[in-house]
């Protein structure tokens, strides 16, 4: 899977460079979050820009992000959702758990 990841000041961002977040890859997102956890990261933005498509593999390892970040009492948010994964994630009513942002300075101000 290819992700990005860059240290900032008060949170680490995360970007998945995939169209697809599935059960093919998902495992690797899952693996990145824990690593950062166990970094000492507990404030994480996971920008899904160019994510085109989300199964629920995908949705379990974004879950798993934001109770890692929640166990740390810090902030979990998902930045940039495409339509397609956005409804996914409202289907399944993620959307009253899942901290989501449209807009990078959204993100940003809410690790502030």
């Amino acid at each position: 899977m290819s992700i990005t990841i860059e240290e900032k000041s008060n949170y680490s961002l995360l970007k998945i460079r995939e169209e697809k977040l599935n059960s093919v890859n998902s495992p690797d997102l899952k693996s990145q979050l824990v690593f950062l956890s166990k970094q000492g990261s507990k404030n994480i933005i996971v920008d899904m820009d160019d994510v085109q498509f989300c199964d629920s593999s995908g949705l379990s390892a974004l879950l798993i992000g934001n109770r890692l970040c929640n166990e740390q009492e810090g902030k979990f948010v998902i930045n940039s959702l495409q339509d397609m994964v956005k409804k996914m994630i409202e289907i399944s009513q993620l959307d009253k758990v899942l901290h989501i942002t449209n807009e990078m300075n959204q993100a940003e101000e809410m690790m502030s």
